[in-house]
């Protein structure tokens, strides 16, 4: 549906973002994820045609986006990361403003209003004053405030940044209706374990280009192993043991610290006991033992380096 081709956009001597490729299938949730600097919100500005590529394109089922009012960006809506509302107006009011700048006046204009206030769980907070609500609360009204077009593409540039998890988690079940409801979603956040619920493709970008597109599946592959196993053993493993867990089919690592053994194992239902049996084969007994699938976060780092939030090359121009 939004195809995204060798952007390029330079801010005087910097390139904020270099040759940025990539497709979002209609009906899916696409996760833009990178660290600060990496060029993330300029490229979100060019995918809603805020700024001009100094070349490449954007397209949304084959033809240009473009900038400046009407064309394809009619079916766009956009979530931004600043709540866009009036604290002195009711949530009403603030629906009934934002449905007019998107053209939807009248009865068309009341029903989507109603029905979207429905949606994010505010049906019942119409006329309250918005500057009473929650931060989640409001939240859910932005949300609400990028659906009274229909649009069939919905940009959120990290619409749960300071929220509560209770809220959180109603701004998920929130965009998993909408994903049922046939919309296209692209998603920024900070948040590992939002993009691994909610996206059915991650696209990581940095130093201002994609440095992975690929489902969870396919970005799990990219770690040695896909599991870690934490033993705890009653006495400290000797080298040959670790020697011999190292050697065994499955196992890419072998971490020791103290009475503990870190294995990083492909499969847990056969590698596992392999692995088990070994230990108690050489008399020494596991106390406990701890099993953590692989992370998107552990793939991040060792694409980029650095945590999601690292800001130590960050720049206003290209975060």
């Amino acid at each position: 549906m939004l195809v995204a081709r060798n952007l390029v956009k330079r801010f005087k001597d910097r390139v904020a973002v270099d040759g940025i490729c990539f497709e979002v299938r209609r009906g899916s949730t696409l996760g833009l994820l990178g660290p600060n600097g990496a060029g993330k919100t300029t490229t979100l500005s060019m995918l809603i045609g805020l700024l001009s590529p100094d070349s490449g394109e954007v397209l949304l089922d084959g033809a240009p986006i473009g900038t400046g009012a009407g064309g394809q960006k009619h079916r766009i809506g956009l979530v931004p990361q600043d709540l866009a509302l009036y604290d002195e107006l009711s949530a009403w009011a603030n629906l009934q403003l934002c449905g007019g700048l998107y053209g939807v006046t009248g009865e068309p204009l009341k029903k989507r209003a109603k029905d979207a206030l429905e949606l994010v769980g505010l049906g019942d907070r119409a006329h309250d004053r918005v500057g009473s609500f929650s931060g989640g609360m409001k939240r859910r009204l932005n949300i609400a405030g990028a659906l009274l077009h229909d649009p069939e593409l919905i940009l959120l540039d990290e619409p749960t940044v300071g929220v509560d998890p209770q809220s959180r988690n109603a701004i998920f079940e929130n965009l998993e209706e909408l994903r049922r409801r046939g919309k296209t979603l692209v998603y920024t956040t900070h948040y590992m374990e939002e993009a691994e619920r909610l996206c059915d493709q991650i696209v990581i970008i940095d130093h201002g280009k994609v440095i992975a597109d690929d489902d969870l599946a396919g970005l799990y592959r990219l770690l040695e192993g896909t599991n870690e196993v934490t033993l705890e053993l009653a006495s400290e493993a000797d080298t040959q043991l670790l020697t011999d867990l190292r050697a065994l089919d499955g196992v890419s690592s072998v971490l020791p610290e103290g009475r503990l053994v870190r294995l990083e194992i492909a499969d847990v239902g056969v590698t596992l006991a392999r692995a088990l049996d070994l230990v108690v084969a050489r008399g020494v007994d596991v106390v406990t033992l701890r099993s953590e699938h692989a992370s998107l976060e552990s793939v991040f780092l060792l694409l980029t380096g650095r945590e999601l939030r690292d800001a130590s090359q960050a720049g206003s121009s290209a975060s």
